[in-house]
């Protein structure tokens, strides 16, 4: 039976730089960021997204991002897969915890979460994940 996680984040530093800008097309980025969570995700993340913006602001992204911590009091790290979308002023994004990812106490974790978030903290996510 999956257990809930649910935790809130801070964005500690977000670096955007567009790496593919031609008129009449989408601008494509590239962003670093890191977090930091609270609550039953403990820890530290970096995440790198690619992201395609529209013209009218909303964007689709992708993302990998490796949560260096502890999630229901087991210790160790994960890479969360990232897809979503922002539209709105609102970020919403399908989290799946990649297999094969997890070490030490989070070796065998498998998981799906999610987040949506607008331009203010605090910014919450949910975890649901199990051990194989």
């Amino acid at each position: 039976m999956p257990e809930h996680a649910a935790a809130t984040f801070a964005l500690k530093s977000w670096d955007e730089k567009p790496y593919d800008e031609m008129k009449g097309m989408p601008k494509l980025t590239r962003v670093s960021a890191n977090k930091s969570y609270q609550g039953d995700i403990t820890g530290e993340g970096q995440v790198e997204y690619l992201m395609m913006y529209r013209d009218d602001g909303s964007a689709t992204f992708m993302g990998l991002e490796r949560v260096v911590g502890a999630v229901g009091g087991r210790s160790g790290s994960f890479v969360l897969q990232h897809s979503g979308i922002f539209e709105g002023g609102v970020a919403k994004a399908a989290l799946s915890v990649v297999p094969g990812s997890g070490t030490e106490e989070l070796r065998d974790v498998k998981g799906q979460g999610e987040f949506a978030v607008g331009h203010q903290p605090p910014y919450s996510m949910t975890l649901d994940y199990e051990f194989e």
